[in-house]
């Protein structure tokens, strides 16, 4: 009898494969539907795409020095990314935990949750950024660096990328906690001042112009820690306010580890996807810049392009995240599934449209970074590759944060070891070495993007992430 019970408790394959169209539920529409992820989603794209365009800004001015500068930044942006991968992981369980607290009405514990992570991530940046300033030119040499003024530069940009990496890892909690809650146009505000200052001091700082000294890619690390130490100065403001659900106050800092192990059931396997995550693109870059100054400098010009093309699909999965776990907090796994839905629908068209954008102009956006011939038309190929991959890396990017927002982090950390850890890296080392060359790395990069959609679709399709606890 329980075996038979069993057997029709188990989902067919079709139906896990195609679950079917999703029935809105009476207290909700269409119209509100969309309504609710718009809301949370536009003030995320704009500060998204603002910064993005700050960041591409930066890679442009340090272009005109040559090749060798962007390499130079490239080579220490992924010793960067590993070092915030501590409070990165624990903002997951923030934003999970935040989205799901509201949803259950209890405002007095989400903002106990953001307080903890306030503490812990000062620890964090703390050491993370005295191991970023010591060990700045042996992680640049790790990393591939070929000739000396590439490991100068990089060294150099890496080290005073260490001035806002507190006022960094504490201004990502304070959005993190935000988003959660549902409350995005906050962050945009405080961004966008990061942004404008990190593009005047560039313009001054680079090149040395109306009196500043000429500080090169040091003055581009410069403006972008200054700008965030700006931006973390309003977004202090915003906080202790409370306009915004989660407020900072003058009390409760002492460590509360029944919360941090709230924060961590949800954050370790988070911190473990990203640790795959930064291994595996440190290996992918390592690769890359076997090929030499020129290759890595094209490579560097694109993913910062492709950088773009995320940002997109990063904003409705903003608002999947916020959403699902507030559904799931009022205990509506059927609004939640409409949520990531329809959240997934609208980034498809973004990302539909950014193909075609990538299709169009492939060489004037390339060459807008540097005007090298090479530069040019390999990046201007690796672009149409880039347009293909984009309606699966939206779709992928917007279902993982529906998982997230559940509290379903445990699985993407699997997915991100078998895909970024170990297929793109392992694809990437054979196809470098044959006369494909930079063009195998990319090939590698889309390999990734398809299996890693269609792992993610699987287990979202499966609905497990409906019965999470968080």
């Amino acid at each position: 009898m329980q075996t038979a019970e069993k057997k029709r408790e188990r989902i067919p394959l079709k139906q896990y494969l195609f679950p079917g169209k999703i029935t809105i539920p009476a207290d909700s529409s269409e119209k509100s539907l969309y309504k609710d992820i718009i809301v949370i989603a536009w003030p995320a794209l704009v500060e998204l795409i603002l910064t993005q365009l700050t960041s591409m800004a930066d890679l442009m001015m340090v272009g005109n020095l040559g090749p060798w500068a962007i390499t130079s930044v490239g080579l220490s942006t992924q010793p960067k990314f590993l070092l915030m991968t501590m409070f990165m992981s624990l903002n997951v369980g923030v934003t999970a935990l935040v989205a799901r607290l509201k949803g259950e009405g209890k405002p007095d514990v989400a903002n106990d949750v953001f307080r903890q992570a306030m503490v812990l991530n000062i620890v964090l940046g703390v050491i993370m950024c005295t191991l970023g300033w010591l060990f700045a030119e042996p992680l640049v040499l790790f990393m591939g660096a070929q000739e000396a003024a590439t490991l100068k530069g990089g060294a150099d940009y890496l080290r005073y990328q260490m001035v806002g990496f507190i006022p960094l890892a504490l201004t990502t909690t304070m959005t993190a906690a935000m988003r959660g809650a549902g409350h995005s146009k906050a962050a945009m505000y405080y961004n966008t001042s990061t942004n404008v200052v990190n593009i005047i001091l560039n313009y001054l700082l680079i090149e040395g112009r109306f009196g500043f000294p000429r500080l090169e890619v040091v003055g581009a690390s410069l403006a972008t820690s200054l700008g965030q130490c700006v931006g973390f100065t309003v977004a202090l403001i915003f906080s202790l306010k409370g306009k915004y659900y989660v407020k900072l106050n003058y009390r409760g800092y002492r460590f509360n580890f029944e919360i941090i192990k709230r924060i961590a059931r949800v954050g370790a396997p988070a911190m473990l996807e990203q640790c795959f995550m930064r291994a595996g693109m440190i290996m992918f870059a390592k690769t890359v810049a076997n090929l030499g100054t020129v290759e890595f400098a094209t490579h560097q010009v694109c993913m910062n392009i492709q950088a773009l093309s995320f940002m997109t699909g990063t904003a409705f999965s903003t608002s999947a995240t916020s959403l699902v776990g507030q559904s799931l907090g009022r205990k509506r796994p059927e609004l939640a599934e409409c949520y990531a839905s329809r959240s997934r629908r609208i980034g498809l068209i973004t990302a539909v449209l950014l193909m075609i954008l990538f299709i169009a102009c492939p060489r004037p956006i390339v060459a807008a970074y540097n005007d090298d011939p090479q530069i040019v038309e390999t990046g201007a190929r690796i672009l149409m590759m880039l347009a293909f991959m984009q309606p699966f890396q939206s779709s992928q990017l917007i279902t993982a944060g529906a998982l997230r927002g559940a509290g379903d982090t445990r699985f993407p950390a699997i997915v991100s070891f078998l895909t970024v850890f170990l297929l793109r890296p392992g694809i990437a080392m054979w196809l470098v070495s044959t006369p494909l060359g930079l063009y195998g790395a990319w090939i590698a990069m889309i390999g990734d993007q398809l299996v890693r959609t269609g792992l993610i679709f699987l287990r979202y399709n499966s609905g497990k992430w409906k019965l999470m606890k968080v």
